[in-house]
């Protein structure tokens, strides 16, 4: 099989991976405030594992702190950013804004809408730097390291797209759209760098380090501005913060167990 292809095709699957975790919503017809806190801290800490262990550790074996930390303050100054730049989300009735028919979403649906962006953008920003390392490792001739690569990045995926439905499946999206969405943020962004990394692979691999940290910071800045606070918002903090450090422990478990 052509080399280029078979890149492509890896890293589709690992990509697609990721719609696997959003599974779960099929069987939460109804969710009690309890269940979604600690539901939400168990994808917060999954995302915070991923982040430590996907995106920071791997940036600083492959290039230096420095950089790794300035793509950190650039990811999370881009996160803060977006979160200002979201316009209001208004319902759409008959082709016109809902304001024009006095129907605006109410206040706490928006906030809603706009966390379940936020995450699911930084959930897809963070599919980038792994699709450069299925690519660079293919691009450079380890072959084997990069079936393995993408292995590991599609077992890690399935709780990823987890952290990504349950916000996303308060926003009244029906469950295939939910499903759709998730399997997407992982299926398109991680085979366009895939390739990216594989046909530039010596360009790449210098801004891998950057790269790395900028997603890890975006995740990171929406655990602190979103997840964290909504998961201790109706007395369920302690819930929260066990599944939080459940759902860190997971990643570091996963990480360890597929190291390659």
């Amino acid at each position: 099989m052509d080399p280029l292809l078979t890149v492509l095709l890896v890293s589709i699957l690992a990509g697609c991976a990721t719609g696997l975790g959003a599974l779960p919503i099929l069987f939460a017809d109804s969710v009690s405030h309890r269940a979604y806190d600690a539901a939400l801290g168990l994808a917060a800490g999954i995302m915070f594992g991923a982040a430590v262990f996907a995106l920071i550790v791997p940036g600083m074996e492959i290039g230096s702190l420095a950089e790794v930390l300035a793509g950190i303050l650039l990811g999370g100054l881009f996160l803060l950013a977006a979160n200002r730049a979201i316009p209001h989300v208004h319902l759409r009735v008959n082709g016109r804004r809902a304001d024009e028919r006095d129907a605006e979403i109410a206040p706490e649906d928006a906030d809603t809408i706009r966390r379940a962006l936020l995450v699911g953008g930084s959930i897809t920003i963070h599919n980038v730097p792994e699709g450069l390392a299925i690519g660079i490792a293919f691009g450079s001739g380890l072959d084997a390291v990069g079936i393995a690569l993408a292995i590991a990045i599609a077992i890690q995926n399935v709780p990823d797209g987890f952290a990504m439905a349950v916000p996303a499946s308060q926003t009244g999206l029906s469950d295939a759209r939910t499903i759709l969405y998730t399997t997407l943020s992982g299926g398109v962004p991680e085979p366009i760098a895939a390739v990216a990394g594989f046909a530039l692979v010596s360009v790449v691999t210098q801004l891998f380090p950057l790269a790395a940290g900028f997603a890890a910071g975006t995740m990171i800045a929406v655990i602190s501005r979103e997840m964290i606070p909504q998961s201790h918002g109706h007395g369920f903090a302690d819930e929260a913060t066990l599944t939080f450090l459940a759902g860190f422990a997971i990643m570091l478990f996963v990480d360890t167990a597929l190291a390659v």
